[in-house]
Formats: structure tokens, sequence, C-alpha cells
């Protein structure tokens, strides 16, 4: 078990706690996370996303509000999250429900996006079938044009998703695969804590 984590603390700063050791041991793409949704037929739908922010105390990931994650979402706001460092030997589940974090959120946090990225939100309809990869290309330079000397503002489709969580498992790895698994669970406002076997 990490120095970083105790149990006697409330999930979230454990998170951010394991998270900061993280970043600081270099691990690539520590803000890297699974994100499972239901889909509309009822089948698990997964993807990495990155974690980009806490937003009123929730862990907040930004997308396309019309793709297929949004979608899914939309119809069933029940979500999972896993966060997996190998060289830590490390793993972090939460589960919770996803809800649309405010516009002015999702504006602030745009802002702060590079350029690109902030003109490829334009330029992408997320998940939807294209003729050829020249076709977002010719997008991104539509839009870089009618942006041109001005600030990208923020697509009216596009905005953050923060996960109230419901759950959290704290995973660390032992020898002979005698894993310590820390769960809590959210029952009113108060967290129960309990321990799982490997």
């Amino acid at each position: 078990m990490s120095s970083a984590f105790d149990f006697s603390l409330e999930p979230l700063k454990n998170f951010l706690a394991l998270y900061d050791e993280a970043v600081k041991a270099r691990v690539p793409d520590a803000n890297a996370m699974v994100l499972s949704t239901v889909a509309l037929d009822n089948r698990p739908s997964s993807r990495v996303v990155l974690y980009k922010q806490i937003t009123r105390g929730e862990l907040t990931f930004f997308t396309n509000y019309n793709g297929r994650k949004s979608l899914e979402i939309a119809n069933n706001p029940n979500v999972s999250l896993n966060f997996f460092w190998p060289s830590l030997e490390q793993q972090i589940r939460i589960e919770g429900r996803a809800e649309k974090i405010l516009r002015s959120e999702s504006e602030a946090y745009f802002k702060t996006r590079p350029r690109l990225s902030q003109i490829g939100a334009w330029a992408s309809e997320q998940s939807q079938k294209i003729k050829s990869f020249e076709y977002l290309e010719d997008q991104v330079k539509f839009f870089e044009k009618k942006f041109s000397g001005q600030d990208v503002p923020c697509p009216e489709n596009w905005g953050g998703f923060r996960i109230v969580a419901t759950n959290y498992e704290f995973w660390f790895a032992r020898q002979g695969r005698l894993h310590e698994r820390y769960v809590y669970q959210k029952n009113g406002s108060a967290w129960e804590r309990s321990l799982l076997s490997p």
C-alpha cells in the first residue's frame, strides 16, 4: 500500500494524493481512465478518456455532447471509471452517475485548451461516419479560417461531465496475489468503509 493512502480520509482526498504521486513518478498518461457506460442496447461500452479537473468535488472529463458516450450517458447516467498504474501496482475504480457541468465551467476549461484542440472541437462531429481523413482536415482548415484573429468560442455541444461518485475502490498489489482492496460506499452523506478479499 502507498504511504500516500490513508483509509481514514475521504476517498477523494486519497484519490488526489495517489494521483499526485503517480504524476510525480512520471507514470505515462496518469490521467487516462477507462470510462464505461451502458449502450442503448444495454451492453457495456468502454473507452479511455482523460481526467481533467475536480468540479465541485467530483472527477470531470470533457467531450462532445453529441458523441456516442454522451448519448449513452443521456440514456443511462450510471458509469464507472478505472485508473490503472502498472508501474506503481495500483488501481482505482470509481462508480457513480455522470452529470453535465455548468456551461460557465465548460467555457472556463475550454479557454485553457491548446488552440488546435479548440478548433478540433468544432471540426469533429464525434462518432459520426466521415468519408475520409482529408474531410476532417478540410473541416479544421475551415474553422481555422472562420476563427482567424479571434478567440475560439466553446461549441454549444461541447462540455464536461462530472462523476458523482457512489463507490470507490483502491487496489494495491501484493505478492502471491494477496492484493489489498479498500472500498468506500456512499450511504446518504457518509462513506461506509470495508475491505475486500482479493
